[in-house]
């Protein structure tokens, strides 16, 4: 799989140290120039569906799982492997120096109608729930939080506005020529 990018934090001194890894597996749906993704409210932002990859997890069937209990979507085709970006940035633990991430993207299309979905505790308290949105929309939507800098911004407002900004490079241009 190619990698999209590499991020790393600007509070990030070292790389070096004791290391969390962690890998996840996110879905990009797209209908034309709609994506299907998570708005959460605690963050007031958007990110692609996806979580998690457990030990010894395939990332594919990580990826259904997640796509499903978060958006409740059903009949989920992976298309293809698109990218993945590493991320590094502090941890919050006292155990460990940075954490390492590693989010694998894939394309995927599922049935028109969303099912009910099964958010974890979590997710349910931070107001995640699956929104269609147009690109564009959700990219000027997530640049506005970066730009105001507001103190409940999540860390990983960075990765989903660089994914956002790479997808929509790689779609048809809008009906208005932008």
């Amino acid at each position: 799989m190619r990698v999209i990018a590499e991020l790393v934090h600007p509070a990030l001194v070292t790389r070096s140290g004791r290391v969390l890894r962690r890998r996840a597996a996110r879905a990009i749906v797209q209908r034309g120039r709609a994506l299907l993704l998570m708005y959460t409210a605690r963050y007031d932002d958007y990110s692609f569906p996806g979580g998690g990859i457990a030990d010894g997890e395939d990332p594919v069937a990580a990826l259904r799982r997640e796509l499903a209990e978060e958006t409740g979507a059903s009949r989920i085709r992976v298309l293809h492997a698109y990218g993945t970006i590493e991320e590094y940035r502090p941890d919050r633990s006292p155990d460990h120096d940075l954490m390492h991430m590693t989010s694998h993207f894939y394309t995927c299309a599922i049935d028109a109608e969303l099912g009910q979905t099964r958010l974890e505790h979590y997710e349910q308290a931070n107001g995640m729930r699956p929104v269609w949105i147009d690109v564009d929309a959700a990219i000027a939507h997530n640049r506005a939080v970066l730009q105001r800098a507001d103190a409940r911004m999540g860390l990983s407002i960075h990765r989903e506005t660089y994914m956002l900004e790479h997808v929509a490079a790689e779609l048809d241009p809008p009906a208005d020529g932008r």
